[in-house]
């Protein structure tokens, strides 16, 4: 087995691994601590000497060993390390609790931020300095950050379980939501040289995989599922071979992923006629809209337009706004568009935000205004922490300008 084989195995067995450890013994952080230190073992000998019979098995024991030790360590505790030595040698559970683990990690006592780094350390099994790279930040930085999340959870007093009802199901919702925010940081990463960070996009995509296993019925699970994949399809396309950005309609479509486009349209399709749409599925029909043209100029902008709308009606937020006055432009003309934008100026969540002053100028461009839209391609230019993403905007205002 090669070192990558061996190295995607790892970070597929290494939630199921916490999650057996953390509902055994509970004490996530150290459950944690003593799995990370079995996949480095594991890392080291498995290519040496080969891979054990059951690889799950193995790290669940050797992980065991490594709480168990440490526990004995701790002179405070040696009652309760009686009780917990009588296990050293645990069964390994059938049942897989990657999803118990994934609530466990989108308590709502974290952050966002701590959240999704937390879901990408115990989860996604990347290492923090994996994790501090690709959200440009310090590695200890990154483990601090880590580190205060569990002692949060550890704090709240949370059980190894998965809550009831109303709980559950508003838990759920964090979850998809911090998948959603891992895939958008690998799709378009909001700073650095490179337009995408693939890793996190590909982590996104495996661990919401992941989740519909578990879940297949849920809409907005296969909505999501479907979304990343509709979106991901187009990658290849999105950047020339300098690693300059190429917008969605001057895209070659050739060179997108009809595999993922073929997986995704079917996941659409079999959760539309379920009995509600929400703003997953329903960005994910959207994306189908576009993966169904074969040209730019075959999109139907009306059908986009209109599930725009039903969006912002049960999600309203900025950002769906600013993609409808895109579609309403193409369907009513540049100034319908601008016209919408203008409602977004008193929004204090998109004061000198780079896309909405993109937008206008992509769209004051199309009326004819090229000295304004210079004006506002230089300044969403500045705006953006993206290099990718400026080079292009720049590259447009010297356009208009010439």
């Amino acid at each position: 087995m090669t070192a990558s084989a061996i190295e995607d195995l790892l970070r597929e067995l290494t939630p199921q691994v916490l999650s057996a450890l953390a509902r055994r013994y509970g004490r996530f952080e150290e459950c944690e601590d003593a799995v990370q230190e079995a996949v480095l073992a594991a890392a080291v000998q498995w290519p040496a000497e080969g891979l054990p019979d059951n690889p799950r098995g193995w790290l669940v024991a050797v992980a065991s060993r490594r709480l168990i030790d440490q526990m004995r360590s701790d002179h405070a505790r040696r009652e309760r390390e009686s009780a917990t030595a009588a296990r050293a040698a645990p069964e390994v559970p059938d049942t897989d609790d990657t999803l118990v683990l994934l609530f466990l990690c989108c308590h709502p006592a974290l952050t966002a931020a701590s959240q999704t780094a937390l879901t990408l350390r115990a989860v996604g099994g990347l290492t923090t300095a994996e994790i501090a790279r690709a959200f440009l930040v310090p590695e200890g930085t990154m483990a601090a950050r880590i580190s205060r999340a569990k002692q949060r959870i550890r704090a709240a007093g949370s059980s190894f379980g998965l809550p009831d009802g109303a709980e559950r199901e508003e838990r759920l919702r964090v979850v998809l939501h911090v998948l959603y925010l891992i895939f958008n940081e690998g799709y378009t990463a909001s700073s650095g040289s490179e337009l995408h960070r693939v890793d996190l996009a590909h982590e996104a995509i495996r661990l919401t995989r992941m989740l519909h296993a578990q879940l297949p019925e849920d809409g907005e699970v296969t909505g999501l599922l479907a979304l990343m994949l509709l979106t991901h399809a187009r990658r290849k396309a999105r950047t020339t071979a300098a690693g300059d950005l190429v917008p969605l309609d001057e895209q070659d479509r050739t060179e997108w992923d009809r595999g993922l486009i073929d997986e995704g349209l079917e996941l659409v399709k079999a959760s539309l006629a379920g009995p509600a749409l929400g703003p997953y599925l329903l960005q994910a029909a959207i994306a189908a809209t576009h993966a169904d043209a074969a040209t730019a100029g075959e999109t139907d902008w009306r059908q986009v337009h209109a599930l725009y709308l039903v969006l912002e009606r049960i999600a309203p937020n900025p950002m769906v706004t600013l993609n409808r006055a895109v579609a309403l432009a193409e369907t009513a003309g540049p100034a319908a568009g601008l016209a919408l934008l203008s409602a977004l100026d008193g929004d204090e969540r998109m004061a000198g935000h780079h896309r909405l002053l993109s937008v206008r100028a992509h769209l004051l461009e199309k009326t004819g205004d090229t000295a304004g839209a210079y004006e506002h391609y230089r300044r969403a230019a500045k705006a953006t922490a993206s290099l990718a993403e400026r080079r292009y905007l720049e590259s447009r205002a010297g356009r208009v300008r010439a």
